[in-house]
């Protein structure tokens, strides 16, 4: 299991959270999204490396920005 971390900024809500989640997991290879909302850290789990633009794109989908690293 691979595990990485992300920082998505605009997150102020459980709403917020869940849609990150929501598109980070249709990623193929994600096995597991976590997301601290008060620091608006995302942990993505897979199964394969994850293509830091794939996870940038599905947070962008779900109207967030994904922090630079």
């Amino acid at each position: 299991m691979i595990e990485a971390s992300y920082t998505v900024t605009g997150m102020t809500c459980d709403h917020c959270a869940r849609s990150v989640t929501e598109e980070v997991s249709k990623i193929n290879t994600v096995s597991d999204v976590s997301v601290s909302l008060p620091t608006g850290a995302v942990t993505v789990r897979s199964s394969e490396p994850v293509n830091d633009a794939d996870v940038r794109a599905a947070v962008e989908e779900a109207g967030y920005e994904l922090a630079a690293k």
